[in-house]
């Protein structure tokens, strides 16, 4: 597996010269909006490493290019997940109505939503699976999109800005070893995430 690792990042340091690479970026974003499985914040801690490792005069990728690639595939990915909320509300409520823990998923999203606004939805994008159940839901509830449109660019900015600079302060600190960049980088963010939702549920769970 580390050999498989290794020869990603071989591969990666040549590719990484190639402006498609920001397109990826985009384009991952994008689809971990409607399909939660796409790795898209490891695909910019990836970008991230890369132009740690470099800047763009050496032919590397460009720090501040990697965030917008992120931010615009991520903005662009919930603004579809919102419209798709819209557009079949019924058949989304009565997808997730099968089964109890999907009613249970939905219902607290509705409840979160009119609750906390906004700030949900920058912080949903920190937890697993929050962030496109939290995107469909503002569009099944109706929100006004200028209200989400607002809050989602804040969240996007934020999420990408965070993962590159993971993945760029990793690529600087060990410059010739891009695996190994991507690995700290990337359990950090697991931790900050493991992190938050530890803080959620005592917040959560904690006595009135």
């Amino acid at each position: 597996m580390l050999a498989l690792v290794n020869d990603f990042f071989d591969w990666l340091k040549e590719f990484s010269s190639d402006p498609t690479f920001y397109l990826i970026i985009f384009s991952i974003a994008l689809l971990d909006a409607v399909f939660p499985v796409v790795p898209s914040e490891t695909m910019v801690i990836i970008g991230g490493v890369a132009a740690g490792a470099g800047g763009a005069e050496d032919g590397k990728l460009f720090l501040p290019l990697v965030i917008a690639a992120g931010a615009c595939g991520a903005f662009s990915g919930d603004n579809i997940a919102y419209l798709i909320g819209r557009s079949f509300s019924e058949r989304i409520h009565r997808r997730y109505d099968r089964t109890e823990k999907g009613r249970q998923r939905l219902q607290w999203a509705h409840n979160q939503i009119e609750q906390r606004g906004g700030l949900l939805l920058i912080t949903g994008r920190f937890i697993p699976g929050g962030r496109t159940i939290l995107t469909i839901s503002c569009g099944t509830t109706e929100q006004e999109h200028r209200w989400f449109a607002r809050w989602i660019g804040v969240a996007s900015v934020i999420w990408a800005s965070y993962a590159a600079t993971l993945g760029y302060f990793g690529g600087k600190a060990f410059e010739d070893n891009h695996t190994l960049a991507f690995i700290v980088a990337f359990l950090t963010a697991i931790s900050i995430t493991v992190i938050i939702e530890v803080i959620r549920y005592i917040r959560h769970n904690r006595p009135r």
